[in-house]
């Protein structure tokens, strides 16, 4: 009768549904906690340590706790619906790509024949609520940080979509289970051609999530915060948790499509691979933030269209040659 009562879909599709906003939000907390100890680390500086008494373990609750206690301002010439909707269209896509991602054999939440191409429409799919947040704010700080964020999409969405769709021709299939599938010997990583594909995501998944180096629409020595400059409170919050589960998603698909997601090949597969690969990944993009300075927009512009956007219609090309060689 158990078993009857799970396989109904007005229980099981709720039940899936409060796991993942669990998981977002554990995700969340393990990589805030991450970015502020590691780049203390990095950065040889102490940061707070007096929260849970153990390296400020709780610091990041602590700083929760203080968001629910801040006021919720709204400018008084902005939209205030549109104003109050951003963070929400900004933090809904990103939960949903966690959907999308195998975490077993039998451990995909919604399998797709095309979930590699749905998780990448819902990552792009956040840049509305960047821009809504930018309009509605009415400062001129936010709708030129706005601006930037889709100007970013626009050169950065052309060598992700391409690099993942290398993957996809070596898979022959754009669902993320089977692409799993077939990395049954040796991740795509290992793969030279896909080796590149790899850089060309990664480096293009940064610059759709406005991480450092690629972090001009919210330049704080240029543009106050970009589109969050009128922000406060939970809605402010709302935006941190968008980038914050937004980098475990896409190191989370980077990892499905690279590394071979939760196969552990010389050991049983299991999720908690790709937890590993996952948060490794997250780790070399705090890395990155730590050690690179901002580009300009300029540089930022011609890196994507003279560089990233040749080396992957190149990669497509080899793949595509490789495949038919086969």
């Amino acid at each position: 009768m158990l078993h009857d009562l799970f396989d109904n879909y007005w229980v099981l599709m709720p039940t899936k549904a409060l796991v993942i906003i669990a998981l977002v939000l554990t995700c969340f907390l393990v990589i805030a906690y991450m970015e502020h100890k590691v780049m203390a680390h990095m950065q040889a500086r102490v940061g707070p340590m007096e929260a849970g008494h153990y390296h400020g373990i709780l610091q990041i609750v602590a700083d929760g706790i203080k968001f629910l206690q801040k006021e919720s301002i709204t400018p008084r010439a902005a939209d205030r619906w549109v104003f109050a909707l951003a963070p929400a269209v900004t933090l809904i896509p990103v939960i949903l790509v966690y959907g999308f991602i195998p975490y077993g054999p039998d451990l995909v939440p919604i399998r797709s024949d095309v979930g590699l191409f749905v998780t990448l429409a819902l990552s792009s799919v956040s840049v509305i609520g960047v821009l809504m947040a930018a309009w509605s704010s009415a400062n001129k700080y936010s709708l030129m940080g706005g601006i930037r964020a889709a100007a970013q999409l626009i050169a950065y969405e052309l060598p992700l979509v391409l690099a993942a769709a290398a993957v996809a021709m070596q898979a022959g299939s754009a669902d993320l289970a089977v692409i799993v599938q077939r990395q049954d010997r040796v991740p795509n990583a290992l793969v030279p051609w896909l080796t590149v594909a790899l850089v060309v995501f990664f480096v293009a998944g940064l610059a759709e999530l406005t991480r450092p180096p690629f972090d001009m629409p919210v330049a704080d020595s240029e543009l106050v915060f970009g589109h969050l400059t009128e922000y406060t409170g939970l809605r402010f919050a709302f935006f941190l948790l968008a980038e914050f589960a937004g980098v475990v998603s896409m190191s989370a698909i980077a990892a499905t499509l690279f590394l071979g997601g939760y196969r552990g090949y010389v050991l049983p597969d299991g999720p908690w691979w790709l937890a590993l690969k996952t948060f490794l990944l997250a780790f070399v993009v705090i890395w990155v933030r730590a050690t690179y300075p901002r580009m300009r927009e300029d540089q930022l512009q011609s890196f994507a269209w003279t560089r990233l956007v040749p080396v992957s219609f190149l990669v497509i090309l080899v793949t595509g040659f490789a495949k038919v060689g086969l």
